[in-house]
Parts: structure tokens; C-alpha cells; sequence
């Protein structure tokens, strides 16, 4: 098990950024975290006297917890900042007398007191322009000398790719081979972010699955996270396909990933500084209340197909009560594997062995 080379790393644009290998690491790492928790193993010397300083601009139930009570087992202490409780962090020239605090200094302050920084941020608190949240946490790490985790921003949720990637590898034993289906799912809410989706369709297609990947006209993603799904596609020989078209989507799936975002028309895409447009979104939004992932949608799949979601899910629009309370959903299995894998990325990534 190869773990030198994550320490002192940031894990914000992970999909990206961390190679195939060091994926297969973290899925190791967490699977090896989870069978000690299960055992009732101690596992407190791993980040004994570490402290997490956690800064949600967002709410948060699977997330929070998962790191809260992770590093708690790991022998450490997050320390909960919440914005509006302290001075709110800003980017220069967007500062305002008495109610918030560059972000370099910040980050400068918090990297002489603890361990690790990690952030949550998209929508509302960067008035949803596209790409800000990720770049606040970049110049979280740029003035920062601990790492920098991504809890979620408007372009990545690094720490859900990695927990739904070891719940597939636990069911299938692999990755190669599996046919993974995500889709757009209706929500009458468009405070959803492009997060989830594009992390995971990014993981999958990286470690080798065969990805569908499904949506309205109107609900398209980055085109440069298309452009990357297309070629690590290419290169490890294995599929990414686009439709439409739920039904055909789910057409043969192991595996089924319905869930909501918001649509390219609510906000600026790709390019920043553009007003985003509840109005027109919720219109776009409307037209979709047939992708919901019901008990007729999944019999498109293969006949002992998994039901994954992140959480929190709509139900009675994303899906319906049997298809999520039923015999193949595994969606608090993924939950469950929050706390593990956010384990393996602290005791990775914030400098003890194990």
C-alpha cells in the first residue's frame, strides 16, 4: 500500500488531480479504515492531537458528520467555523469593514493553529457565479500551508466520488466492465449545484467503468469535464456515452445514479459574471417531472441493477419511496462509506502513518 506522496496535498479538484493509482490507494485505504472501525480496533494514534478546522458555507448532514465524527475515531478535533460566527472570508476587493477577513489571512492564521482546512461552498454564498467557490478554495490553499479538502464547491464533491466508488468496488470487486448509468432526475428546487454529477461521471470513466451519462436538453455540464470523460474514455478502452433519453439511459445498467442539478439557464456558464435566473430555471426544471427514477424506470436496468443517490433525495420526484426504500438501493451504504473514506483522505493527506 502506497501511501508517500498525499501528504500536505490539497483535495479539491481530486478528480482531476490525484492519478488512477492514488484513487485505487484511497479505495484501499478506506476499505482497510472501515474493516478496523468494524472490528472496534483503535485507530486513535492515526491523527492523534490533529485538528480540522471545517468552514460550511452550506448545510450539511452526511458531510459534516462524516468528517466530525472521522477524525474523532482517528484521534483528532474539528474545530466548526461557521460563517456569520466568525469574520466570513473574502477574495480581495470584495471585503467589507468589520464583517469579513481576506482569505490569505485566514488562511495564514488557520495553518499556524491546526492541521487541515476543509471547505464547503457553492450557490447563494458566491451568488452563484460559476467556478467562484473552487476558487476560493484555491486561494485557501495558496496562502495555506496545511491541506485544503473540498467538501463540496459549484464544480466538484471529490469526498461523494470517493465514497460511491468504494460502495461499487464492494459490490462488483472491480471496476472494469461495470455499466454505470447517471442521470438527471426532476426537483422542483434549483439550488442544486453541477458537483455531484460531474465528479461523478469524471470517477467512473477514470477507473475504467462503462459510463452513460443522461439529461434534458438544457441541463448540460462543463464542456471541459465532457472533454476529459471522452478521453480518459478513449484511453483506458473503456465507453462514454451521452443521451437524452432516461429510459434508454438506464438501458442494461449495473449500476443507476438519478439525481437533480440545476440547469445551464439559472446561472453564468461557463463564463463568469452573468446573473443567474431562478425564473427561467424553475420553467426549464418544470418540463422534467417525467425522470423520476420509479419501479418501471428501473426495470429498464439489468435485472439486479443498484439504486445510488448522495442524499438527501426528493422523493416523489428524483425517486420513488420502493425504488429507494427497496432491495436495490444501496444509498446508506454510500453513507455509511462517507465517514471511511473522509477518514482515508485525513489520515492520508494530514501527515501520520498508519
Amino acid at each position: 500500500m502506497k501511501t508517500f506522496g498525499f501528504r500536505g496535498r490539497d483535495f479539491i479538484d481530486a478528480e482531476l488531480d490525484y492519478t488512477v493509482e492514488e484513487w485505487e490507494t484511497l479505495i484501499e485505504v478506506s476499505l482497510e479504515l472501515k474493516k478496523r472501525f468494524l472490528m472496534g480496533e483503535d485507530i486513535g494514534h492515526i491523527l492523534k492531537n490533529k485538528s480540522l478546522f471545517m468552514i460550511f458555507y452550506n448545510q450539511s448532514l452526511r458531510t459534516r458528520n462524516s468528517f466530525e465524527t472521522g477524525i474523532t475515531h482517528l484521534g483528532g478535533h474539528a474545530n466548526n467555523l461557521e460563517p456569520g460566527k466568525i469574520y466570513t472570508p473574502a477574495l480581495e476587493g470584495e471585503e467589507e469593514a468589520y464583517s469579513t477577513e481576506r482569505v490569505s489571512d485566514v488562511a495564514n492564521v488557520l495553518s499556524r493553529m491546526g492541521h487541515a482546512i476543509s471547505i464547503r461552498a457553492y450557490g447563494d454564498p458566491v451568488k452563484w457565479v460559476y467556478g467562484k467557490s473552487n476558487r476560493v478554495m484555491k486561494e485557501f490553499a495558496k496562502y495555506s500551508d496545511i491541506p485544503v479538502i473540498n467538501m463540496e464547491c459549484d464544480k466538484f464533491h471529490p469526498t461523494q466520488a470517493l465514497a460511491d466508488l468504494v460502495t461499487i468496488k464492494e459490490k462488483f470487486g472491480q471496476f472494469k466492465g461495470v455499466k454505470y448509468t447517471y442521470t438527471y432526475a426532476y426537483s422542483a428546487s434549483t439550488h442544486k449545484p453541477r458537483a455531484v454529477p460531474q465528479s461523478l461521471i469524471l470517477a467512473p470513466v477514470k477507473m475504467g467503468m462503462d459510463v452513460t451519462f443522461g439529461y434534458p436538453k438544457g441541463f448540460e455540464l462543463d464542456p471541459k469535464v465532457i472533454d476529459q470523460c471522452k478521453k480518459w474514455a478513449e484511453a483506458n478502452g473503456s465507453k462514454f456515452n451521452i443521451t437524452h433519453d432516461m429510459k434508454e439511459a438506464f438501458e442494461g445498467a449495473d449500476v443507476v445514479y438519478p439525481k437533480a442539478w440545476c440547469p445551464v439557464s439559472m446561472l453564468s456558464f461557463p463564463e463568469e459574471g452573468k446573473v443567474s435566473d431562478h425564473v427561467k430555471a424553475q420553467k426549464e426544471v418544470d418540463k422534467c417531472k417525467k425522470w423520476i427514477c420509479d419501479k418501471k424506470m428501473l426495470s429498464y436496468a439489468s435485472k439486479d441493477a443498484y439504486y445510488m443517490h448522495c442524499l438527501p433525495a426528493d422523493r416523489g420526484m428524483e425517486v420513488s419511496n420502493e425504488v429507494i426504500d427497496g432491495p436495490q438501493s444501496i444509498v446508506f451504504d454510500e453513507a455509511e462509506n462517507r465517514m471511511h473514506t473522509i477518514m482515508a483522505i485525513m489520515a492520508l493527506t494530514m501527515g501520520s502513518r498508519m
